[in-house]
């Protein structure tokens, strides 16, 4: 198994588990130039994009490449080998979606000017230049489509909900909400989302697959549940909403689960526990 990073988003701090492991190698690298692996290649996964509002808002241009210079190097690497490419899309092509809950076939509502577009129009294209070369040359693809994840190892400082909300509690910082709380989420747990993503890269499947949790939850109600599993006295405010912030985020698994034979198994309630966990222990 190869990594290949610029970690210009991660850490290789999460790598440490694998330093001794003789299967496993990481490679510094960015994945807007050529990518050139030794030896015969059998399977790619792109994962690779800044994914949390923070993050993208502060690299649009860099994010933009990614999707595009960075998706055509990855398809370049898969046809080498003949390998089959498993694509990270996001539910972030639905925009702020007018159907809940929202299946494949839904053609989204995003915004191609707003300040998030630069992760959305990202991921679209990605799709759309990885469906140009199925057509075209046949190219062994599985798009997944991923819902908001949490869990161990992610950074406390990327502005994701999950993560901001647990530090604050852990530090008894204010909680901050943006808007009123009412905006919902369907957060899946990392193990879950591994699962899937083994599943779609062991089948024959094109996609788009929706990979997430179907639990719905408002921000509100998170902001509650991790307060309590932290047994936390902080207390929660709210701020300015954020532009172009989907109000309505809950995926249909109908397709995971009669394509992949996959579904979600961890609860929120024990996926937060794990988190809150990990994140204490640091």
């Amino acid at each position: 198994m190869i990594a290949i990073d610029n970690f210009s988003t991660g850490s290789t701090k999460n790598l440490q588990h694998l330093v001794n492991n003789k299967h496993f190698l990481s490679i510094t690298a960015d994945i807007c130039e050529p990518i050139v692996i030794d030896g015969i290649v059998d399977l790619v996964l792109n994962f690779a994009s800044p994914a949390s509002p923070k993050k993208y808002l502060s690299m649009p241009l860099e994010t933009l490449r990614v999707g595009s210079l960075g998706t055509e190097n990855a398809v370049d690497l898969a046809k080498k080998d003949n390998a089959r490419l498993v694509m990270a899309s996001t539910s972030e092509v639905y925009g702020d979606p007018m159907v809940s809950p929202q299946s494949e076939t839904y053609f989204g509502n995003v915004n191609p000017l707003g300040v998030r577009s630069c992760y959305d129009e990202s991921k679209r294209f990605s799709e759309a230049l990885l469906m140009a070369h199925q057509r075209e040359s046949n190219l062994n693809v599985g798009i997944v489509r991923i819902f908001n994840t949490y869990g161990p190892r992610l950074d406390p400082d990327d502005g994701r909900v999950v993560s901001t909300m647990i530090s604050q509690a852990l530090n008894d910082q204010e909680l901050t909400v943006h808007g009123d709380g009412s905006q919902t989420r369907s957060f899946c747990y990392v193990d879950d989302l591994v699962r899937g993503v083994i599943a779609m890269g062991d089948s024959n499947e094109v996609g788009p697959i929706n990979m997430g949790n179907n639990q719905e939850i408002s921000v509100l109600e998170l902001a509650e549940m991790v307060l309590k599993l932290a047994n936390s006295k902080s207390k929660i405010v709210y701020t300015s909403s954020m532009d172009d912030d989907p109000q309505q985020r809950c995926p249909d698994l109908t397709l995971a689960m009669r394509r992949l034979g996959w579904s979600p198994e961890v609860s929120l309630n024990d996926g937060l526990a794990r988190t809150i966990e990990w994140f204490r222990s640091r």
